[in-house]
This record gives structure tokens, C-alpha cells and sequence, in this order.
């Protein structure tokens, strides 16, 4: 991952709505969630949604696509990991003991 891509996606996850977002539809599996019941949820009015997803969107960690009349969001999972990835690349100075994933996630 380069470095401009990171920074856009912690850019985008610094902001309490956005972050608050991309954790349900994390939780929502691949399945995802439309954006009203989204907005429902956090108490969130459409157009202010409408400009959290599209900030979230254009950093790739989250993707869209139409059922019927809804468009439905859900996390973008292989950009979430390579986030992570690039967060943790060079952890504990190696030691991959120390950079174990947490057991009760």
C-alpha cells in the first residue's frame, strides 16, 4: 500500500461519524447495509450520510452496489486488511510474538 492510499483511509476513519460507519458495516459482513438504515442507526440525516460514505468510497474502504431502489454499502475488507497490513509491516521489530493477533476478537 503506498503512503498517500494510507494516509486517505485514516484520513477518512479520523472522523467520529465516518469511523462509527465503517465499524457497522465491518460488523454487517459482505451482505452489507443500506444507507438509510445506516442513517437510521446512527441518527444520521441522508444528505450527511450520503457525504460520509462517499468520503469513505473514494478512500476504498467501502464499495457500493444497487439492489432495486436501495444502494447498499459494505466494507471493503481486502483494503481494510492492506491498511492493517501497512500499519503493522514492520512490527515489533520483527518479533511476530509480540504482533499476534488479539485472541478474543
Amino acid at each position: 500500500m503506498k503512503i498517500n492510499v494510507a494516509v486517505a483511509a485514516l484520513a477518512a476513519l479520523a472522523q467520529e461519524s465516518r469511523l462509527a460507519i465503517f465499524r457497522i458495516l465491518v460488523q454487517a459482513g459482505k451482505e452489507g447495509l443500506a444507507a438509510g438504515v445506516l442513517g437510521d442507526q446512527l441518527g444520521v440525516p441522508p444528505a450527511t450520510m450520503s457525504f460520509h460514505l462517499k468520503t469513505l468510497s473514494h478512500a476504498k474502504l467501502v464499495k457500493s452496489r444497487t439492489e432495486g431502489r436501495y444502494v447498499i454499502y459494505s466494507a471493503n475488507y481486502t483494503e481494510m486488511d492492506k491498511l492493517i497490513a501497512y500499519l503493522t509491516e514492520h512490527c515489533c521489530a520483527g518479533d511476530t510474538t509480540q504482533c499476534a493477533p488479539l485472541k478474543n476478537c
